[in-house]
Order: structure tokens, then sequence, then C-alpha cells
């Protein structure tokens, strides 16, 4: 595996490269890319994270739009949802905190 061969430059590169390699061999019948290729499956989270930005992005933001209160707190559920599993909540939560600072 090219991974293997890598040659980090710290040992916190050298551990993460590690946590990698052994989430690839664990979870290997998962990642099959050639496969799900084939099959005509994507295998990246780009669609996933285009509909969260339309979903949450556009439509909550579009001019004329209106929302209930508990419709608008799903979707803001759901970002917040996608931002933890994409691993950007902090980033997300920070700029929430420096927006509301300066209101």
């Amino acid at each position: 595996m090219g991974l293997e061969r890598m040659k980090p430059r710290s040992a916190e590169a050298n551990s993460e490269i590690d946590s990698l390699i052994g989430y690839l061999e664990e979870n290997r019948d998962r990642v099959d890319y050639q496969f799900y290729r084939k099959g005509g499956y994507p295998v990246g989270s780009g669609g996933i994270e285009s509909s969260n930005k339309t979903i949450c992005h556009v439509r909550l933001k579009r001019s004329g739009a209106w929302w209930y209160v508990e419709k608008a707190n799903q979707m803001l559920a759901l970002r917040l949802r996608c931002a933890k599993y994409n691993g950007t909540f902090q980033n997300l939560f920070l700029q929430y905190m420096e927006k509301i600072r300066y209101t």
C-alpha cells in the first residue's frame, strides 16, 4: 500500500497514517471503489455535501422565503449533523460565535 511507503515528518503524522492504514484494512470490503464505480455508485461525499449546502444555505437564505420555526430548526439540525460528521463542526461553531459577537 502506498501509505506504508510514506515518510512522515512528525510523530503525529505517523500516528494519523497508521490510523488510516488500520481503518482501510479493517474496512477493505466497504472501500472497494473499483467495484462501486463499475456499478455506477458514487464513491465520494461531494454529492452529500453539495445537497447539504443546497438545502441548508440556499433554501434557508432564499430571498422571500419564509419558514416555520420548527422546520427551520430541523434544517439547521441537519446542517450541524453534517458538519459533525465531515469534521467542520468546530469551524462552523467558531464562525457562529464570531458572528454573534459582532451583532
